[in-house]
């Protein structure tokens, strides 16, 4: 009965949603900490910050393997790590000057409708009506928690939810060019070789361009700010990227970019310890996310 157990808990689903509650839990606390960073520093900084830190820790891996990949798949790397990874980290941390950080996580929630859309249009990809409306429910439930956490209300900044909404565009390609193009790849070589290639021209723009070291040393909180978007650039870049390329890799990119349907429900339930609100309708809404996740998933093998 034990090893029957073990074997189910290690069989290529129980592995997907494993990989999933982790990518829940550590992303579900990143746009805070972007709003804790934005306290001192500008979103350049913060997004700099975050970049350089996540390059800094996977610069021994970067320069252990860079040289075992083939110049055909260091390209899709060099345009993932940009696209997928460079330019989303700026895009946050300036659209939460003027956005809420719970707002910011729901409308990342827009990413494995965009993934689906991209894998449909650019890679080939089949639909099933199951997994179309599993994605929509996703959606709906996203717009709906919007609406129940925020006193019945779905007025937010137009201009800065865009960069939200470009952010998950970029997500969604990155996803499919890891699952079509870098499938052989190891996961811990696509992340540090991706931040192998932004992190230095962040790190020069850092350094140099930016009043960043000033802050850090003269600000009466900039070690705090500057510990918490370290914490992002560790957990929520470095490490969270390789577990969900892995994730990418051994299911497929539509449940792997899923994961942000799970952010906004994390947010609520820390609110619950915090003493925040939690009206009835958001625990529905909650409901139908985790609905659409499993049509998302319905007759389609996690693992290839």
């Amino acid at each position: 009965m034990q090893k029957h157990l073990i074997t189910r808990i290690l069989s290529s689903t129980y592995i997907g949603w494993i990989m999933l509650f982790f990518l829940v839990l550590i992303w579900g606390t990143s746009f805070i900490l972007i709003k804790r960073g934005l306290e001192v520093y500008t979103s350049v900084e913060v997004g700099g910050i975050r970049i350089f830190v996540s390059f800094l820790v996977l610069l021994p891996f970067a320069l252990k393997r860079i040289f075992r990949i083939s110049k055909k798949n260091l390209k899709h790397i060099l345009i993932i790590g940009v696209i997928g990874t460079g330019i989303p980290a700026f895009l946050f941390a300036l659209a939460q000057t003027h956005i809420n950080s719970s707002t910011a996580g729901i409308l990342n929630s827009l990413t494995p409708l965009f993934t689906m859309l991209a894998g449909f249009l650019f890679f080939k990809q089949k639909l099933r009506w199951t997994n179309v409306t599993g994605v929509l429910m996703g959606l709906l439930g996203a717009i709906g928690l919007i609406y129940a956490t925020n006193s019945g209300s779905l007025q937010i900044n137009f201009l800065y939810a865009v960069l939200i909404v470009i952010a998950t565009m970029l997500y969604a390609i990155q996803s499919n060019m890891i699952k079509y193009f870098l499938n052989d790849v190891p996961p811990i070589s696509i992340a540090s070789v991706g931040f192998f290639f932004i992190g230095i021209p962040v790190g020069i723009v850092l350094f140099f361009f930016t009043d960043f070291t000033t802050k850090l040393i003269e600000h009466e909180n900039g070690l705090h700010a500057f510990l918490y978007v370290a914490l992002l650039g560790f957990f929520a870049s470095a490490v969270a990227i390789v577990i969900y390329n892995k994730l990418v890799q051994t299911t497929n990119a539509v449940f792997a970019s899923s994961v942000t349907y799970f952010v906004p429900v994390l947010a609520l339930v820390w609110g619950l310890f915090d003493g925040e609100r939690f009206p009835l309708p958001a625990y529905l809404f909650s409901g139908l996310i985790l609905a659409g996740m499993l049509l998302v998933n319905k007759r389609t093998r996690l693992i290839r």
